[in-house]
């Protein structure tokens, strides 16, 4: 706390840009750390989808198995190590079209659904086979905390939902990216995707026979277990949308911050607004470093940091060198 004399030395301090990035950030970081319940029911999406995540991967292995069982991959595995590429027909993949024909049409007739489910971290979710940055939302939103820790912004999707892209978008988008490890196109037949996307990944890769292109292998399955799959996948999709509903109420009190102190003048004004909120800051530390960390507004301490800076020789060095040359010339005389 400050004293009488500092508490007024605060309030003749002017706002400048330095100082309202830093009270924005604090109380920023507030806002992202409060138990509302947009945070919490975004926090609960990611559970659910945990779950769904594993009952559908082990539904996923048995319906695939079921296709394509054990002992024939393994005697086709044999063939082509005796016969080589002509018999290369087995392939690992963790997306599938999996198909049941169990509706009718309006005629009567049975009709085939299918759609593609990709169990990999970038996977669509509307079921097409191909990249997109639905993918890419869900992904910077289930890695949320591990991208910040990485001084990553896993918001970057939710912040510019409304916007086309654009320099600052692109930015923060390729540097998650790079930190989940990311290689390539999702619906490349080669993964070379490092780190945290691998390790997501490696899981769910499946023995298929046949092409590697997901397209011209739909899978048998039942009704109850297509939509099995598809509950799966709106778990995904619903991690997507809580966390843009969270991240829209932290953006809107983040605009009226940002209007209040860019109209604040003094310090006092910001900090005031901080204790209203309910927020603890540090205003010593606020006030007393600029961006290089240096203590700077308490007079005693900047004294002593530009004494510092000065490469001045001791005022005895010149007659101390001087009477040892003396006493060195009297030793030998």
């Amino acid at each position: 706390m400050f004293n009488k004399t500092e508490r007024g030395k605060m309030q003749k301090i002017r706002m400048n840009t330095e100082l309202r990035n830093k009270l924005f950030n604090k109380i920023k970081n507030v806002f992202e750390n409060e138990d509302t319940q947009e945070r919490e029911a975004f926090l609960r999406s990611r559970e659910i989808f945990n779950t769904e995540q594993s009952y559908a991967s082990t539904l996923a292995k048995a319906v695939v198995e079921r296709a394509y069982p054990p002992e024939d991959v393994a005697i086709l595995r044999t063939f082509k190590k005796k016969y080589g590429d002509p018999c290369d027909v087995v392939a690992k993949d963790k997306c599938f079209y999996f198909a049941h024909n169990e509706d009718v049409d309006d005629e009567g007739d049975t009709k085939e659904t299918k759609s593609h489910f990709d169990f990999g971290l970038f996977g669509n979710l509307n079921g097409s086979e191909y990249d997109s940055d639905e993918g890419k939302k869900f992904a910077v939103a289930y890695f949320r905390e591990d991208l910040k820790a990485m001084d990553c912004n896993p918001d970057i999707f939710a912040q510019q939902n409304e916007n086309k892209d654009n320099p600052h978008k692109t930015k923060h988008v390729d540097e998650c990216m790079k930190a989940l490890g990311k290689v390539g196109n999702s619906y490349s037949s080669r993964d070379d995707s490092t780190g945290m996307t691998k390790t997501f990944n490696d899981p769910y890769y499946l023995d298929v026979i046949g092409t590697s292109y997901c397209r011209s292998r739909a899978i048998a399955c039942t009704k109850d277990e297509y939509t099995q799959f598809e509950n799966w996948r709106i778990a995904k999709a619903n991690v997507v949308s809580k966390h843009q509903t969270w991240i829209d109420t932290i953006q809107k009190q983040c605009d009226q911050l940002k209007i209040g102190l860019k109209a604040y003048r003094y310090l006092s004004e910001g900090i005031e607004l901080a204790t209203e909120l309910g927020i603890q800051v540090d205003e010593a530390e606020l006030i007393r470093t600029n961006s290089t960390g240096l203590t700077i507004y308490n007079p005693s301490n900047l004294a002593s940091m530009i004494k510092g800076m000065k490469n001045k020789q001791s005022a005895n060095t010149r007659e101390a060198k001087i009477l040892a040359r003396k006493k060195y010339e009297e030793s030998i005389n």
